[in-house]
């Protein structure tokens, strides 16, 4: 049994800088494209490795494991995800489909912007409900790319849009996690998130606009805009309040999406934004030939068949997402391994723990209820309903591994780290850090989830990481434990847009290979901005009445 170190140098200052390098590596070597993101992450990974045996003196055995195990980690769910997700797109590109698709969401309005609304926040916000795990970016920013927008634009905004309703994403998962490491009941947890992050689904959406079209561009639509947040914010509160945050996204998505369209019956913007370029000058359109949007109009049938895909596929998630479809197959198609000699094998101990408390190292191969065997299944169910025969199929799908094989070597490299760091107390120190301010601990708090999911790339696994911290320091601090165990679901919920994973699944979607640094350093400073703005409610809640009355007790 070796127990975590979390100040190996008898100084929080050395032992914190410590515990970020590999993070400051990652983050840095994307950032500078001075190489390719799957190089980057390899990179930091052989770091975090050095790290953790030489500094925080991890038995050498116990790091090499916990490394394979995260790659694993990496792959089984969440590049099984993205490689799926890929698939059904290229199977639809093949097909034409995608293109009726495009030309029938374009055609419900020409106003780029409002396009941006419809489909890079509110369609988006369906599929994080359904599935999230990077499903949402995928989709959109593929969606975006072939309505002629940038690759920067498509990747970027898609990315900015994919932060208020991940809290709620794949039907609830980060609140069920956070309820499990804490103890407290998932309804409180879902209720007080919903209690934060409303606001910035009402900010979002403007934000999302000014970042693309400027102020002046966002005051041109801001009936829409105002439309758009508050028929998402309102339903998010309502559900998450009094019915159970679990439909949370899937209900205000839907409410959002038809009261956009069902307002644009009644309103036009004066005057119609068809640039599909950000404000700023955008090297990702210098000599792009961008798509032409179709002048025909397709026929009923035609658009029925573009969405008959994405239907199956939100059947089917839909689906995948139940906890009695998980009970059901779960028993018989689970594989749990428990890795040798680092299951149990690792101690977390105080202050993280109250006492010495093993960390489990099981890989769970839940092959049938993973949510890329359900977009699998719905692809090849796709692939047969537009007419695909199964060699024709196979084919796509082999091109679409080669398509997407640097992208799956930087999210099992991503996971690895993130497994590492949680197994060797790097996490741990980061977060006792965060812990150690004080009377300013809300604010800090929140972005303690904020760097949970820069870390992990999960909203999730940030609450799974850092739940008990949060409940443990708020109980010493007299705060509300469920405030801040929202808090780091809802502060996290910002550091979607600069996980690696999310940017790798960006630039993959919108064929944009190699520019994961630009894509990085573009929404760095929004998700950094977002973070501090919940973590400043966080304090307001903590502090201020009549804000702390919106505290669950």
């Amino acid at each position: 049994m070796w127990n975590q170190v979390y100040d190996p140098f008898d100084n929080s200052v050395l032992s914190t800088i410590a515990a970020a390098l590999p993070v400051v590596v990652l983050l840095g070597l994307i950032a500078s494209n001075a190489v390719k993101a799957h190089i980057a992450a390899i990179i930091a990974l052989i770091v975090a490795n050095i790290v953790a045996i030489f500094l925080f003196t991890m038995p050498a055995g116990m790091s090499l494991r916990a490394t394979v195990l995260g790659a694993v980690t990496g792959f089984f769910p969440i590049g099984w995800i993205v490689l799926n997700v890929i698939f059904l797109y290229r199977l639809t590109v093949e097909k034409g489909t995608f293109e009726t698709l495009q030309t029938t969401i374009g055609g419900v309005t020409s106003d780029r912007r409002i396009q941006l609304l419809l489909i890079a926040f509110a369609f988006g916000a369906f599929f994080e409900g359904a599935s999230g795990f990077g499903t949402p970016v995928a989709v959109t920013g593929a969606i975006l790319i072939g309505l002629g927008f940038s690759p920067l634009a498509a990747s970027g905004l898609s990315l900015i849009a994919n932060t208020a309703p991940v809290a709620y994403g794949a039907l609830g998962t980060p609140i069920q996690g956070l309820s499990q490491v804490t103890g407290i009941d998932p309804f409180l947890l879902g209720a007080m998130v919903g209690r934060q992050l409303p606001f910035f689904s009402l900010l979002v959406p403007f934000w999302l606009i000014w970042v693309f079209a400027g102020w002046r561009g966002m005051l041109q639509i801001w009936p829409a805009i105002l439309v758009t947040g508050v028929s998402f914010a309102v339903p998010q509160f309502l559900i998450s309040n009094y019915i159970n945050p679990w439909i949370v996204d899937i209900g205000a998505s839907l409410i959002s999406m038809a009261c956009l369209i069902g307002f644009l019956q009644v309103w036009k913007p004066k005057e119609v934004w068809t640039s599909p370029k950000l404000r700023s000058h955008d090297i990702s359109d210098e000599g792009r030939i961008a798509p032409v949007p179709s002048t025909v109009v397709p026929s009923r049938a035609q658009v029925w068949m573009a969405l008959t895909p994405w239907i199956i596929v939100c059947a089917v998630l839909l689906i995948w997402g139940t906890g009695w479809f998980k009970t059901a197959v779960n028993p018989w198609t689970t594989w749990n391994y428990a890795v040798p000699d680092l299951h149990n094998q690792i101690a977390k101990v105080a202050p993280v723990a109250p006492k010495p408390t093993p960390e489990g190292a099981v890989f769970s191969f839940t092959w049938l209820s993973y949510t890329g065997s359900g977009m699998l299944i719905a692809a090849i169910i796709s692939g047969f309903v537009m007419g695909f025969t199964p060699g024709r199929l196979l084919m796509t799908y082999a091109r679409t591994i080669k398509l997407c094989a640097y992208s799956l070597i930087t999210i099992s490299a991503m996971l690895a780290i993130g497994t590492l760091t949680r197994l060797s107390g790097l996490d741990a120190t980061l977060g006792l850090a965060f812990a150690g301010t004080g009377v300013l601990y809300p604010f800090f708090g929140t972005l303690l989830g904020w760097l949970g999911v820069a870390l992990t790339g999960s909203d999730t696994a940030s609450n799974v990481l850092f739940g008990n911290l949060q409940k443990v320091t708020s109980e010493q601090l007299g705060l509300s434990p469920i405030l801040m165990g929202a808090a780091n679901s809802s502060g996290g919920v910002m550091g979607k847009m600069i996980d690696a994973q999310s940017i790798v699944v960006a630039s993959t979607a919108t064929n944009w290979f190699g520019h994961e640094g630009t894509i990085l350093r573009f929404v760095f400073w929004h998700s950094i901005a977002l973070a501090c703005l919940v973590g400043g409610l966080v304090m307001l809640q903590a502090y201020v009445h009549p804000f702390s009355a919106m505290v669950v007790q």
